[in-house]
């Protein structure tokens, strides 16, 4: 569980093919959290597990990925020296200062405008079934980040994100420009709410 406040942004070392996907090896240049073997890390909003001791001399974090999280998120598209927004999982006794999110990714969105204009601010593009877990002014985690919908448009399909120059700062989204994917993890409380008046607001409860 995490809560998309994110706590390093690292970069990636390189992605590799492997049998059962890729590998990833992320720097997560001098970040204070030390996770072992079987600890999970937020990715972008991916929660992927440390497969490798951390080598001691450079600190690199590994990582596979299967053909699951391939098909549900942006990993696929990674390159050596992308900068990859980084959190640990949330502990017992920690605030809870963003949302909860469970660093399952929805689906992938695609940024249609950023407007620096006024504020700053980025529209994304989502197909109809991440589209309708959205709610004005509800939550949303945009590559493992979380965020406040400031404004949608439920026909033609997009979102947009107002963004304050800290989240700018401690974060990779001020790297987004049109065109490029984002990974979407949709309201867990709001999926609930919709996996359930779909299916089961007929049922008979005795």
């Amino acid at each position: 569980m995490y809560t998309g406040i994110i706590q390093q942004v690292g970069v990636v070392k390189s992605v590799e093919p492997t049998d059962s996907g890729v590998r990833v090896v992320v720097d997560p240049l001098g970040w204070d959290y030390g996770p072992n073997p079987g600890d999970s890390v937020a990715n972008n909003g991916c929660c992927l597990t440390l497969v490798k001791p951390m080598d001691e001399a450079d600190g690199l974090m590994t990582f596979d990925a299967i053909p699951e999280t391939l098909s549900k998120t942006t990993l696929g598209t990674w390159q050596t020296g992308d900068r990859i927004n980084l959190e640990r999982p949330l502990r017992m006794g920690d605030g809870l200062d963003g949302h909860q999110v469970q660093g399952h990714v929805d689906g992938v969105g695609t940024v249609a405008m950023v407007d620096a204009s006024d504020g700053y601010r980025v529209r994304v593009s989502l197909d109809a079934e991440l589209m309708r877990f959205m709610v004005p002014k509800g939550s949303i985690c945009m590559d493992g980040i979380s965020l406040t919908i400031a404004d949608l448009d439920v026909g033609d399909r997009w979102i947009e994100v107002a963004l304050i120059p800290e989240t700018l700062e401690r974060t990779n989204l001020g790297d987004r420009v049109a065109g490029d994917s984002v990974n979407i993890e949709a309201d867990v409380l709001v999926k609930t709410i919709v996996h359930t008046m779909a299916h089961y607001q007929q049922a008979t409860i005795k």
